[in-house]
């Protein structure tokens, strides 16, 4: 007798069988039994196949979507308890039949040939042993994860390496606490998946500090962002080395380097522009030449003393002096200058001789 809280014929799942190939699956195998019954079906091999659809599941599980009861049924198939082959081409239609044999096989219409249906898997292939099926055990010393849990942790993109590694602690574990199941392998699989799932939810949550290294070149990104600001690409390319320099010699350890060279950047950009806007006339430069103090403030900003651009002052006059060229901003010349002979102290390997000659800056 059905009642108001129970209006039409309850599912029966079989507590052993559910513990064994999953909850999930167990509904869905007990569904399809169920449809299997009121269908006539067409025996194939061996095994009586029936016409579903999705309407006709949805409307049998109204408490899972389209997507739950494929993902549910992909699983069924993936342990060899299911069957699914196509209809008509166009129809959202299918064939589906249960493997094992019928218990009561009428006369077999006649079908085309397919490939060899294998054997459905037991129920003891996913336990430890046959005795185990029915009661909780102990996890047998023996015990192996069977490569069905293999399999569908590779379904879920879990390494195998990563689900060897579980096996130890796994073991482990529940030895010690003289823990039972009526599935070990289906224990282990939840095991592996919850370990997962931690595992990519720690990462993702995680930042990775690291300390400046002689190596570090901004992200691509990051030159984007300074480019599309209309930042000239030399200009971005000089300011690397100084920017290292510095915080090597801080040692700071960050996971922000990206985004301190992109305000460091353009803070001397906009102090380099600055010093361009009022110095536009081709010239000799000056015996005399001072540079600009927006100069001295570019240079502040990328952390380099005033005295050691003070140091370096006659050499560059007396460098440009005997070219007799003539450029539009010598304040420009002069912090490429700095700023070259800057870096190249924290370059390691490379010659004095090799120093006092390279004039790449004043190219």
């Amino acid at each position: 007798m059905f009642t108001s809280l129970i209006p039409e014929r309850p599912l029966l799942i079989s507590p052993t069988l559910a513990a064994t190939i999953g909850l999930e699956e167990a509904v869905l195998l007990h569904v399809l039994s169920e449809l299997v019954l009121r269908q006539p079906g067409e025996l194939r091999q061996q095994r009586q196949f029936f016409v579903v659809n999705p309407t006709q599941l949805q409307e049998a599980m109204p408490f899972w979507s389209w997507p739950d009861i494929q993902r549910v049924q992909a699983s069924l198939q993936t342990l060899g308890l299911l069957l699914v082959e196509g209809t008509t081409p166009g129809s959202n239609s299918y064939w589906v039949a249960i493997n094992q044999s019928p218990t009561n096989i009428r006369s077999p219409q006649p079908v085309a040939p397919s490939k060899p249906i294998p054997p459905a898997p037991s129920a003891n292939s996913f336990a430890p042993n046959s005795r185990n099926q029915g009661s909780a055990q102990p996890l047998p010393v023996s015990w192996r994860p069977d490569p069905t849990v293999f399999l569908q942790c590779a379904q879920r993109n879990i390494p195998r390496e990563f689900v060897d590694n579980a096996v130890v602690p796994f073991t482990l574990y529940h030895r010690e606490r003289g823990k039972t199941h009526y599935s070990w392998q289906r224990a282990f699989l939840t095991w592996v998946i919850a370990d997962w799932e931690k595992q990519r939810s720690t990462q993702s949550a995680k930042t990775y500090d690291s300390a400046m290294s002689s190596a570090w070149l901004p992200s691509e990104e990051a030159l984007s962002i300074l480019e599309h600001g209309g930042i000239s690409h030399n200009f971005i390319e000089a300011a690397v080395p100084e920017f290292i320099l510095y915080w090597k010699e801080k040692g700071t350890v960050t996971s922000e380097w990206n985004s301190r060279f992109i305000a460091h950047v353009r803070r001397q950009w906009e102090s380099y522009r600055h010093a361009l806007e009022n110095d536009n006339t081709p010239r000799p430069i000056p015996l005399n030449f001072t540079p600009d103090p927006a100069c001295y403030d570019v240079l502040a900003m990328a952390n380099i003393d005033v005295e050691f651009a003070d140091a370096l002052l006659k050499e560059f006059v007396l460098y440009w002096r005997d070219r007799n060229e003539i450029h539009r901003s010598w304040n420009t010349k002069f912090l490429q200058f700095v700023k070259f002979r800057w870096a190249q102290q924290g370059q390691a390997g490379q010659s004095l001789l090799d120093k006092f000659t390279d004039r790449s800056w004043a190219e």
